[in-house]
């Protein structure tokens, strides 16, 4: 179930369970944190970690599209994990889901990891550019720091939220926490850690919980 926000007085924002947000009034899908080859970064270090984690997060961004109808989608930085994410079944897989959305345009505003893996390969058709990029009332950025002209939209915390039930079971949920200059959306990427929010007087949050969006 989608949340729709008024993030600022009449600009409105729909959180997607994809953990993804959409503005209606411009048409595009903001993203952060996909960190696409992170599984098999890792395990080219050794380390044994989940499969298909990439099949995951593209499913993921098909379903956000389609929900959508976005003919314009923005990473918040870190697309790529690393530079030992260039394995050729990561490669073939984004090459794919980029075929099957050749319509939509899309845009990398650069994150620290980018910094280290380099720009997405030319045939995945992805332009990168460096933060912040205008998009109407909001600068999206891979860092959540404010900036003077506008809203900032970002990613980079990663960013959940505990919940405490009646039995004192506790669960962490992916979130997005607004504040008052600065949005942050939780990783999109399907193996990312979390870090809780440190949430301020007048902050927002909205918890992914499962197939819906919910304030907390």
């Amino acid at each position: 179930m989608i949340l729709p926000l008024e993030v600022r007085p009449g600009e409105w924002l729909h959180l997607l369970p994809q953990r993804a947000a959409f503005d209606p009034a411009r048409g595009c899908l903001l993203v952060a944190d996909a960190h696409v080859g992170k599984a098999v970064s890792y395990r080219r270090m050794g380390v044994p970690v989940p499969e298909a984690t990439t099949d995951d997060t593209l499913q993921r961004l098909d379903e956000a599209i389609a929900a959508t109808g976005a003919q314009r989608l923005v990473f918040l930085g870190d697309l790529l994990h690393s530079a030992r994410s260039n394995a050729p079944h990561t490669f073939e897989a984004v090459a794919r889901w980029r075929h099957r959305h050749a319509g939509v345009a899309v845009v990398l505003v650069r994150g620290n990891h980018d910094d280290r893996a380099g720009d997405p390969p030319a045939e995945w058709r992805i332009d990168a550019v460096d933060e912040p990029l205008s998009l109407g009332p909001w600068r999206l950025c891979h860092h959540p720091q404010p900036h003077d002209d506008g809203y900032v939209l970002a990613g980079h915390q990663h960013p959940c939220i505990t919940l405490g039930g009646r039995a004192h079971g506790r669960l962490r949920l992916p979130c997005f926490h607004f504040g008052d200059r600065v949005g942050v959306l939780p990783a999109f990427g399907a193996f990312t850690g979390m870090h809780a929010v440190r949430r301020q007087p007048g902050d927002r949050v909205a918890a992914v919980a499962d197939d819906r969006v919910v304030l907390v």
